[in-house]
């Protein structure tokens, strides 16, 4: 972009230094240095002012916010991998670019979803609990913090996507028997590589399995994909796992299942209200009926700087005159 003015571009939240680092030297680039989320009046002057702005998940880019766009403003490069925040249909009707940051944070994510497939049953955290502050702990015993074992136990993955399908790899090497619904089915060797049994009926699917994951993207379809009828329908030792986005469950019924006993646990990474906690999740997890997780799935420095990256090669790319890599369309969404 030598000889030509730098983009002014408008990031609304901190990313890791090296990201920052390298849009100052290329762009002109506002940056959050205090990481204080923008109200909304802030958002519509970056909207007004801006060449790009760069938003997060916690964004709400609306219809109406688009709609107060300056005439400058072209792209949108969401820090993401999802745009469930933005508008993307009315972003496309003001005739500005929307991108992403896909295929960065499979494997950070799959971890963080293993890592509760192990931690809810075998009750990690509320072992680890005993041992802080004060808590007095007796010594081993036989019958004492009982969990339950995963080996053999068959796994539930709602969305066999790439996340759904690093989450199954993992699974597999604990010995746990893989099952997924889809709207179709994964390619034949994926299918093959697993052992995965297919199930075009989630109702079905869902009545069967020790343990469910979820796992698919967050679109106007999957809102309380598992719904109270649908959560109604797994056993009651059955164990819930969410690192995908809180309102694919109904965070209520969910709540009542597990005050009412009827469901085994749950471990949730995402939440329907966020950053809202429902103050009764908080209180079954000091109860030890829910691993509850302030949206870490993602959390590596590793992914956070591969997110940058992306972002600022689809603003590169997009100045320079071609299509951003990652740009999103609207019957995508």
């Amino acid at each position: 972009m030598a000889g030509r003015k730098k983009p002014l571009v408008v990031i609304t939240r901190k990313l890791p230094d090296q990201v920052e680092t390298r849009m100052r030297e290329l762009f002109d680039a506002r940056l959050n240095v205090d990481d204080r989320p923008m109200s909304q009046p802030e958002l519509v002057a970056a909207f007004k002012e801006a060449d790009v702005v760069v938003p997060t998940i916690t964004d709400r880019i609306d219809a109406a916010l688009i709609a107060q766009a300056g005439p400058n403003l072209k792209l949108i490069a969401n820090f993401g991998n999802g745009v469930d925040n933005i508008d993307v249909a009315a972003a496309a009707k003001g005739g500005i670019t929307v991108t992403n940051t896909p295929n960065v944070l499979t494997e950070d994510t799959a971890d963080m979803t293993m890592a509760l497939l192990l931690t809810v049953p075998r009750r990690l955290t509320e072992g680890a609990n005993v041992l802080k502050g004060d808590g007095h702990w007796a010594g081993w015993s036989p019958t004492w913090m009982l969990g339950r074992r995963i080996w053999g136990k068959r796994l539930g993955i709602v969305g066999m996507g790439r996340i759904g399908t690093a989450v199954a790899r993992r699974a597999k090497a604990f010995g746990l028997s893989i099952h997924y619904h889809n709207r179709h089915h994964v390619a034949p060797a994926i299918e093959d590589e697993l052992e995965a049994t297919y199930w075009e009926s989630l109702d079905q699917m869902l009545a069967r399995m020790d343990i469910i994951s979820v796992n698919c993207p967050s679109t106007p379809a999957t809102f309380h994909l598992l719904s109270a009828r649908r959560l109604a329908l797994m056993q009651p030792s059955a164990y819930l796992v969410n690192t995908a986005r809180g309102d694919i469950i109904d965070e209520d019924a969910l709540i009542q299942m597990l005050q009412d006993g009827k469901l085994a646990g749950a471990g949730l990474d995402v939440f329907e209200h966020e950053p809202a906690v429902n103050p009764k999740l908080l209180k079954l997890a000091a109860k030890g009926k829910v691993v509850i997780l302030p949206h870490m799935g993602s959390a590596t420095i590793e992914g956070r700087i591969d997110m940058g990256e992306k972002v600022i090669i689809n603003i590169r790319t997009f100045f320079d005159g071609h299509r951003p890599p990652d740009r999103v369309l609207p019957n995508r969404v």
